[in-house]
This record gives C-alpha cells, structure tokens and sequence, in this order.
C-alpha cells in the first residue's frame, strides 16, 4: 500500500505544473464590445498596460477591467481609441 501511496503523490507532483495549462488558468484572453465605436476588443497584456496607464492618468485605483462598472469600461474605450501601442510605447512582440 505505501508504494502505491507513493507513487499517487510522485504522479501527482510531476503532473501538478501542467494543471494551469489543462485548465485554462493561463488563458486571460477576453473580447470586450466597445458599444460607441461599435467594435470588440481582445483583452491581453498589451491592453492591460494600456488600461493601467489610464488608471493612473486618471487618478483611479487599479480594478480588475472585467469587475468595472460599464461605463467605465466605455470611457476606457474612449480614450484607448484615442491612444495607440506607438504612442503609449507599448512594445508590440
């Protein structure tokens, strides 16, 4: 029984990396639907070096994108529509 104990934990911690993968916890990636300019936007890192940039020109804690209320999310639009990768120097890989 102790060898079989063993090897259900030696399995287990070997397997215990790949888990994010299997289940999707590394795939951030979301669509969000600007209403004004009536397009969608994929959420990644770049857009969340942008979105931490309007934060703090706007003088606002960062929240969690998805958890702001929807008219925060537009006026982030607004001005992400305003602000392009070049101008804000967000590196484009």
């Amino acid at each position: 029984m102790p060898r079989f104990l063993n090897a259900i934990v030696l399995g287990a911690v070997l397997l215990a990396p790949t888990a994010p993968v299997v289940f999707g916890a590394q795939n951030h990636s979301r669509t969000y639907h600007d209403k004004e300019h009536n397009d969608d936007h994929t959420w990644n890192s770049r857009e969340d070096k942008a979105y931490r940039m309007w934060a703090k020109e706007n003088h606002r804690k960062y929240r969690d994108f998805a958890k702001l209320k929807e008219e925060d999310q537009q006026a982030y639009w607004g001005w992400r529509h305003n602000h392009s990768d070049a101008e804000l120097k967000i590196n484009i890989r």
